[in-house]
């Protein structure tokens, strides 16, 4: 009797025997082609994790270097000896530090949106807005002494210098308290 696998004749044994053993090479090939699309999953996975904590690394050091450039902004800006101001063009205040809501009187944040002409004394009123015209219209830096003062009460008496910034048309004002000179 002829064995299975050696009868070549019977063409129904013999295509089954075919398609067996083609789906067996399919599995296997299949189990190889998932094994290596695993592979490569893996690998693109481990490459973007890198990229993810290098970028991780990245932002971390521009947070730092952003930390640090604020704190010297505050030393600067809001613990300068020296009033610093932002006006818009109708003197409406839109940001000042500690020093110049002191010498202004009042709590800082309650002067925001406030007119700086309001604090100048009624005898300094012209001095100031020749002052604050010419600055807009010379687009240089320009400066002036005035007292500053409201509801008849002196405050002190200042040196302004002024400069008008070319993209948000603001004025930039360094005030100084000069009247202990």
């Amino acid at each position: 009797m002829m064995n299975d696998e050696t009868d070549f004749t019977d063409k129904k044994r013999l295509r089954e025997k075919a398609e067996k053993l083609l789906n067996e090479k399919k599995n296997t090939e299949y189990a190889l082609s998932m094994e290596a699309d695993a592979n490569k999953l893996l690998h693109e996975l481990q490459v973007h994790q890198i990229e993810l904590e290098m970028q991780n690394e990245e932002l971390r050091q521009a947070y730092e270097v952003a930390e640090t450039a604020q704190k010297k902004y505050t030393m600067l800006f809001d613990l300068s000896p020296m009033g610093y101001f932002s006006l818009d063009p109708d003197g409406v205040i839109c940001d000042l530090n500690f020093t110049g809501a002191k010498m202004l009187g009042e709590r800082r944040f309650s002067l925001i949106n406030s007119n700086f002409k309001l604090f100048v004394s009624d005898d300094s009123k012209p001095v100031f807005n020749d002052f604050f015209k010419k600055v807009y219209i010379s687009n240089s830096k320009e400066s002036c002494k005035v007292m500053l003062g409201h509801d008849d009460k002196s405050l002190c008496q200042v040196y302004i210098e002024g400069v008008v910034t070319e993209d948000e048309q603001k004025c930039l004002l360094s005030v100084v308290d000069i009247s202990k000179f």
